[in-house]
């Protein structure tokens, strides 16, 4: 893993990243160049398509059945929503109908021997609501943030290291798109969003993470420090 101090030096030194990453963890971070057009994008956004990430997605299973007042526990992945107790013992559900991943809005930030992927998905969302089985469309987006870097080892050999990927809390939003909703079911309605914005970050990351860690994996460390160097050769020129 790579030093505390080494780390340190490296958060300390970046102060701004573009507003485009304003919402990541690791924004502001001055130094680090931001790219959505590197090869290095290409290729993570080549490795998602190979692996279908979009279907594994779609093929999400949200559960049959939702407790509107449920309560996750932060980080908890795969959780599966439950029997709802509501009066009359009827159902819910929710489906993933479309999901769109920004291929081409994969940005890379870099510093040094220092990355961060940040990839945006957007999903399209039917809930089938209990008592009169209106469908209510709705919008969701989430990030997924992966750091990793190259560290010397003792003999002076680069090594690619992994750290932290996860759903960006910050990133995660959700949009009702249906605009007639039955008064009596708008509580439950702002429940189950609530709800849903803890769980469904959680089970993207669970999908996507190791898919990626997969396509790292997969990459020579010449190659990416050749695909680092080409990236401070030409940085971006940010606004």
């Amino acid at each position: 893993m790579m030093r505390p101090l080494q780390r340190l030096l490296i958060l300390l030194g970046l102060l701004a990243l573009p507003l485009a990453l304003n919402k990541q963890p690791w924004s502001g971070l001055a130094q680090a160049h931001t790219e959505s057009k590197s090869t290095l994008a290409r290729i993570i956004a080549q490795g998602l398509i190979k692996h279908n990430a979009e279907s594994r997605i779609q093929n999400i299973h949200l559960g049959g059945r939702l407790n509107a007042s449920a309560q996750v526990a932060p980080g908890m992945v795969g959780w599966l929503i439950h029997g709802t107790k509501l009066q009359q013992q009827q159902e819910s559900s929710i489906n993933i109908t479309n999901i769109r991943l920004d291929y081409d809005g994969i940005q890379m930030s870099f510093h040094k021997e220092w990355f961060l992927a940040n990839i945006s998905f957007e999903l399209d969302l039917e809930l089938r609501l209990p008592f009169d089985n209106n469908i209510i469309k709705a919008y969701a987006h989430v990030s997924i943030v992966v750091e990793f870097w190259l560290e010397k080892d003792e003999f002076g050999r680069r090594d690619l290291m992994i750290g932290k990927c996860h759903a960006e809390p910050s990133s995660v939003h959700m949009t009702i798109l249906t605009e007639a909703i039955p008064p009596k079911m708008k509580h439950f309605l702002h429940n189950f969003i609530e709800n849903l914005e803890k769980v469904l970050p959680h089970l993207v990351e669970s999908q996507v993470c190791p898919l990626i860690r997969e396509i790292l994996e997969q990459l020579d460390v010449k190659l990416l420090k050749s695909l680092m160097d080409e990236c401070l050769v030409h940085p971006v020129r940010t606004p």
